[in-house]
């Protein structure tokens, strides 16, 4: 059984399919249209909701896209979509500053935006264009254009206005305490079942138990398979509610970051240690995705395209992994073998992620090439680390994305930087040397000549930026 509020209304649900997302709850099960689907993959916004979840007494809202998120994970937290915003008859205000503003034409997406507006004013105490085009990213518009959306979100959040949750959040607290959950739930349709441990020794057990269960985190890539490709998950094991799993623990030499931590959540501490890494993360899909998703997930799935590997792994990552009560530390660039396929054992899984601290003496940077700027998949990302000292560079780890079947350290072009002097021959004789550390595909995103390419001339930007700092531009590189 699992428990959850839809606005301040409890929902008790045991024999529903597991493999229900909450787009298709609201419309099937709760007659709740509002929410539309127009991707069914995370991409246009349109079926964003928003989750409430306690934060010592207070609510927490975030974004989510419906599409991509199975019910299971909305045990003991409140789903609140665009039908729940209008009250006693009066729109709320960022339904108003739509209006105003000429925010919406076809109005296929407008309820998608209007709930990212919403959370958006919920998290902010004015205006601020950037936090509102990171909020917006994941929401399109194909005839409005954004201006007016923009627009709505100045009105929305330079006019907040108390509103119902606040109104009822010490009765929606109290609910949502009523609800926590206490010990491991079940969502069982007969055929299918999603198991919702609260403890790691739980899991471990589960998973020893069940090793064809597919774990569920963000479920952001594990939700394709249903909602793209029309498969059924027969068995499912939510991580979301092991706190354990979704710390992050700064010590003097590592950051200890739980597999089940969303990427929003990793954000601060990653952006305060290595800056690119948290430009980045800006980057990494839409808001409702990094919502969602989660780093160890991103490890997990093994796509050769995933942004955090490549630069886990220039940072010299490792992590942790266990099976049952045994655990095993590696470091990143040894769990990936081939095209989706690794080292992890049966019914083992991804415990925590192991980051080295930076250090005084240490040049880090990271860049994504991407179609656009936002909410789009690399065609190469790369990270590049290293130690330079009185002109030679001691220690080089340097990692693609995109230019392999795995995220992949650049051996040759490591070696042809070590020991070196840092200075532009050298570099040049790193750039060939990448010609023999990859032979990149070519597919619709890029082709195999530009993939290398690109690859040269990062490390040649790496370069420069470290020759002159002032014009560096990192991250934001794009196509």
């Amino acid at each position: 059984m699992i428990q959850f509020l839809v606005n301040r209304e409890l929902r008790t649900e045991r024999d529903l399919d597991p493999n229900v997302t909450v787009l298709n709850y609201l419309r099937e099960h709760l007659a709740k249209p509002g929410t539309k689907e127009g991707c069914a993959s995370g991409d246009c916004g349109a079926c964003t909701v928003v989750v409430g979840e306690l934060q010592g007494d207070r609510i927490r809202y975030r974004t989510l896209n419906s599409c991509l998120t199975f019910v299971s994970s909305l045990h003991g937290k409140q789903l609140i979509t665009v039908e729940d915003l209008k009250h006693k008859g009066q729109l709320h205000s960022v339904q108003q500053a739509m209006v105003d503003c000429h925010g919406s034409q076809c109005g296929f997406c407008t309820p998608g935006f209007v709930m990212s507006l919403f959370a958006l004013q919920k998290n902010s105490d004015g205006y601020d264009k950037a936090q509102t085009l990171e909020a917006l990213a994941g929401n399109l518009c194909r005839c409005t254009g954004y201006r007016p959306i923009i627009d709505a979100a100045e009105q929305a959040c330079c006019q907040k206005q108390p509103d119902q949750f606040d109104a009822f959040e010490a009765q929606t607290v109290a609910q949502l305490q009523a609800i926590a959950p206490r010990e491991t739930a079940e969502l069982n349709s007969g055929d299918k079942r999603c198991l919702v441990p609260l403890t790691v020794a739980d899991l471990a057990d589960f998973y020893t138990a069940n090793p064809q269960a597919r774990l569920l985190a963000g479920g952001t890539d594990l939700a394709l398979e249903v909602t793209q490709f029309h498969r059924e998950l027969p068995v499912m094991i939510y991580v979301g509610h092991i706190d354990a799993m979704k710390r992050v623990e700064i010590g003097p030499d590592l950051i200890e970051i739980g597999a089940a931590t969303a990427l929003s959540d990793c954000y601060d501490a990653l952006a305060r240690e290595y800056p690119d890494f948290g430009e980045l993360l800006h980057r990494f899909a839409s808001l409702q995705i990094r919502n969602q998703g989660t780093l160890g997930g991103n490890i997990g799935n093994a796509s050769p395209i995933g942004d955090a590997p490549p630069l886990l792994i220039a940072l010299g990552a490792k992590i942790v992994l266990r099976k049952g009560n045994q655990t095993r530390t590696l470091p990143l660039d040894e769990y990936f073998l081939d095209y989706k396929v690794t080292v992890r054992q049966e019914a083992e899984f991804i415990e925590k992620i192991l980051v080295p601290r930076a250090r005084a003496n240490q040049a880090f940077r990271a860049y994504k090439v991407s179609k656009r700027l936002d909410d789009d998949i690399s065609a190469v990302c790369a990270a590049f680390n290293l130690v330079i000292e009185d002109g030679v560079v001691r220690e080089a780890r340097i990692a693609f994305g995109g230019m392999a079947g795995i995220p992949k350290r650049a051996a040759a072009c490591e070696a042809a930087l070590l020991g070196a002097a840092w200075y532009p021959g050298v570099i040049e004789r790193a750039c060939e040397a990448l010609a023999q550390d990859f032979t990149p595909l070519t597919d619709f995103r890029a082709s195999k000549e530009y993939r290398l390419l690109t690859a040269q001339n990062l490390l040649r930007k790496f370069f420069l930026e470290l020759q002159a700092p002032e014009v560096e531009t990192r991250v934001t590189a794009y196509v």
